[in-house]
């Protein structure tokens, strides 16, 4: 993967070759094995590339062959080399991104739709006058942007705008969003005026300024759902699945895979040492010192059963408070999960071996694989439950029983879409209320309304455009890019996501057994002790942390004379979060960690 960035001023205003050159300092990361840059008058295009695909040639930003075309790309194009001879277009090169040109250049903008993989590119078109901006299906790949009277700039991060934009303030609408899902959900962030291109969407800069968006791919909200039995289901997702490992293998470099131990990486990881055919395979994992949450020794054992080199690190309170600062500038935004530390370990850990991971990302939101799953059908007919005697109920609760007291907290909220972005939000909606002064003014629930079909449905869909698009898959690409790697999630390439959607609800949660139809797969390449354990997750330890080795840090931030979670929420109410945790009756490590995330992220404004 790489790094772009780009402006377009409309007052005439030359752009300097020095302002791409900040912007490009601030991707380095992303792409250090090489940095182009180009400008015509008011427009101007940098780009810093990882070299992954045609390793010696493919420069950019590149020039299309009509003379009138110019693109800045990051990501894979995997079916490029199909594409390709189906083109009619003189190639100079042997890589994706001309690939990306010639479609444009005889298909326009909907050549986007031809294309399989992770891609955010920008293509500015002479002879047209507008600037297009595309942003890969499923999200997995991020693109940002800036739009005033004066000028648009874009970026795969965000940090890499601001040396055009100057200094941005704290979205004060987005920190009731932030509140609610650890992230702020497409087009916002928090900061003000800085958006996202939402996932599968084309964004269009005019030579007047103005700025349109549009999607060229959606997930169905109400797609035909297929009449297999769960034997079909089990091939269906199996031959879809191989398809995308074979796909996702497609690198001029090495390329390993992330093993935790867990059912779908395990699955990833023997699906693609049975497709590299026996030749060397890397695989790496993450473990925390702490037997409640570490799986080491399964992914070991997978790591045995399919032959791989395994490597694996230890992540301590430590390495949280030593990274904590420099991870939140890498993200651009507070770390939404304490995993994110976790992940930036293990992608340092991979890279000395490899340039290119393959992940498991995605499989849960697709197919259901989270507990709360169960209970959907519960979370939409939970309104006529009195929800003062749930919160009651759930404030009465021991620290040990802090899983019942997320599904309390969930099935109390006052409406339908609440409940469902409920099961993942740190404060409800009165708690977000009361530390902000007042209600929100700004919905983002559009993704909990829109899905239709039955409630397990309805979930998958909104957790597909939030929970992953803006906090899992954010986290991957930045955690990983922080390390100079590309991150490869297989169940997301959309053929599968398209197949995961058209599958009755019946064999994704069935019998009690969440995410049914991918453990079947698995069953076929896995041993059932690996199938058929209970799901742990990438879960950090925390709690207990913030009682020990992260207490007077969690304090000293949140409650000092300078905090801006102090200044900005209610701060006896900050207080009482921390207070309570450290007595051990009550488990508040999320709310912990949402707050001190913020707090951290505030201080590197100013990097």
């Amino acid at each position: 993967m790489c790094g772009i960035a780009g402006v377009r001023r409309f007052d005439g205003a030359p752009v300097s070759r020095e302002l791409l050159a900040e912007m490009a300092k601030r991707l380095h990361h992303r792409g250090p094995d090489d940095s182009g840059f180009w400008s015509d008058g008011s427009i101007g295009f940098a780009h810093t590339r990882l070299s992954i695909i045609d390793l010696a040639g493919s420069p950019q930003p590149m020039a299309g062959a009509s003379g009138t075309t110019t693109i800045a790309f990051n990501g894979e194009i995997l079916n490029y080399k199909q594409l390709r001879t189906a083109l009619a277009y003189p190639f100079k090169t042997s890589g994706d991104t001309e690939v990306l040109l010639a479609l444009y250049e005889q298909h326009g903008a909907a050549g986007v739709a031809k294309l399989r993989g992770q891609f955010a590119y920008a293509i500015h078109d002479a002879a047209t006058g507008e600037t297009h901006l595309f942003r890969d299906r499923l999200g997995i790949l991020p693109l940002y942007y800036y739009a005033d009277s004066s000028m648009f700039a874009f970026a795969s991060e965000i940090k890499a705008l601001l040396p055009a934009i100057g200094s941005a303030d704290v979205d004060q609408e987005s920190l009731h969003d932030y509140l609610a899902h650890r992230s702020v959900p497409a087009p916002y962030t928090l900061l003000r005026g800085v958006r996202k291109v939402p996932q599968g969407h084309h964004l269009v800069v005019s030579a007047d300024g103005s700025v349109r968006t549009s999607p060229y791919w959606e997930l169905p909200r109400q797609s035909e759902i297929r009449s297999v039995t769960p034997e079909e289901a089990v091939r269906l997702v199996d031959e879809a699945l191989t398809a995308s490992v074979r796909d996702a293998l497609v690198a001029d470099v090495p390329v390993g895979a992330y093993l935790s131990g867990g059912v779908d990486s395990s699955l990833i990881t023997a699906l693609v040492a049975r497709e590299r055919g026996g030749a060397p395979l890397h695989t790496f994992s993450a473990g925390f010192g702490d037997p409640r949450v570490d799986e080491l020794h399964w992914a070991e054992k997978v790591a045995g059963i399919v032959g791989s080199t395994h490597h694996s690190v230890i992540v301590t309170a430590d390495d949280f408070r030593d990274s904590w600062a420099k991870l939140s500038w890498h993200r651009d935004a507070p770390l939404s999960e304490p995993a994110d530390v976790a992940v930036f370990r293990l992608a340092e850990l991979a890279r000395r071996d490899v340039k290119v991971v393959l992940s498991g990302e995605g499989s849960d939101e697709l197919f259901g694989g989270y507990p709360k799953y169960r209970f959907a059908a519960a979370t939409r007919l939970a309104g006529a439950l009195p929800s003062f005697a749930l919160r009651r109920l759930e404030k009465a609760l021991p620290a040990s029983k802090a899983r019942l007291g997320i599904a309390l907290r969930a099935i109390a909220e006052p409406s339908y879409a609440e409940r469902m972005r409920g099961w993942f939000a740190p404060f409800t909606v009165s708690e977000r209320a009361a530390l902000l002064g007042g209600p929100a003014t700004r919905s983002v629930l559009a993704p909990y309304v829109d899905g239709r079909g039955d409630a397990l449905r309805r979930m998958l869909y909104a957790d597909s455009h939030t929970w992953l698009a803006d906090n899992l898959l954010e986290r991957g690409d930045r955690m990983s890019m922080a390390a100079s790697l590309e991150l490869r999630p297989p169940f997301l390439d959309h053929r599968v996501a398209e197949l995961a959607f058209s599958l009755p609800s019946n064999v994704k949660v069935r019998g009690g057994t969440t995410k049914w139809v991918v453990k079947e797969v698995a069953r076929q390449h896995l041993p059932a002790d690996v199938v058929d354990r209970p799901k742990s997750g990438f879960k950090v330890p925390l709690d207990a942390w913030f009682r020990d080795g992260l207490r007077d840090m969690a304090y000293d931030l949140l409650t000092g004379p300078t905090s801006f979670v102090g200044k900005t929420f209610d701060r006896a109410a900050v207080r009482s979060l921390l207070d309570d945790h450290d007595s051990g009756d009550r488990n508040e490590q999320p709310r912990i960690w949402t707050l001190l995330s913020l707090e951290v992220w505030h201080q590197t404004l100013s990097w």
